[in-house]
């Protein structure tokens, strides 16, 4: 379920934060407030279900792979910690807007840029978070996945190719080859995409493969019996 809820929140986020990304006067201008608030909300939820995406599979991950599984929940808290921070930047700018409405040109100039400044701090964060880290992410989830059998094989491969392709896009993003929201960046984002909703229904309509968690249950009580 929290798969689901990162991929509804980010998409719901980005999409409320449109004036502000979009409109580079946002913060000289009239405003739309209410509506970046609630982007805000929305990317708030958005890191709080990464982090319990690392939480909940942790338990289950870790008697597989522990150094792998943990290294998974402190990536999950790095990619909500920027994410945080791309939200601060944007409630940043509505700061400006709201508190030095009605400055003068001259100081409307310096608002502007300050403006920008704050987008593309965000846009940075866009493209750390929910690229590259997400792709680190989940070229380890899926690793750890199709080791231990825990989800049919096609499943746990596709997160491999998602995360890679994703990673790969970001750094041609980096490098200026397109932009991020574009379409060579939404076709490259799309296996990573599917990665998460397929991984998510079939948890949620299936669990984990039995066979995988019996040979872990197994292991535990042969190691019970050498002792």
């Amino acid at each position: 379920m929290f798969f689901l809820v990162t991929e509804v929140a980010a998409i719901g986020g980005l999409a409320l934060y449109g004036p502000v990304l979009q409109d580079a006067d946002y913060v000289a201008g009239p405003g739309a407030d209410t509506r970046v608030f609630l982007g805000a909300l929305f990317e708030i939820v958005l890191a709080a279900a990464v982090v319990g995406t690392g939480v909940v599979l942790y338990p289950v991950l870790k008697k597989h792979n522990e150094g792998a599984a943990l290294g998974y929940v402190c990536a999950r808290l790095l990619e909500a910690a920027v994410i945080i921070v791309g939200i601060i930047s944007v409630l940043s700018i509505v700061t400006l807007r709201t508190e030095l409405e009605g400055a003068a040109d001259s100081d409307a100039t310096s608002l502007v840029t300050a403006g920008k400044v704050l987008v593309a701090i965000h846009d940075w964060t866009f493209l750390m978070g929910p690229n590259f880290i997400l792709g680190a992410n989940s070229l380890v989830l899926a690793w750890l996945m199709y080791r231990a059998g825990l989800v049919p094989r096609l499943i746990a491969v596709l997160g491999l190719v998602g995360g890679a392709l994703i990673c790969a896009s970001a750094t041609g993003v980096m490098f200026g080859l397109y932009e991020q929201i574009s379409v060579a960046g939404s076709v490259a984002a799309l296996p990573v995409f599917a990665w998460e909703v397929s991984l998510a229904v079939w948890l949620i309509t299936k669990g984990f493969e039995p066979a995988a968690l019996l040979e872990e249950g197994s292991s535990g009580r042969d190691c019970c019996r050498v002792g």
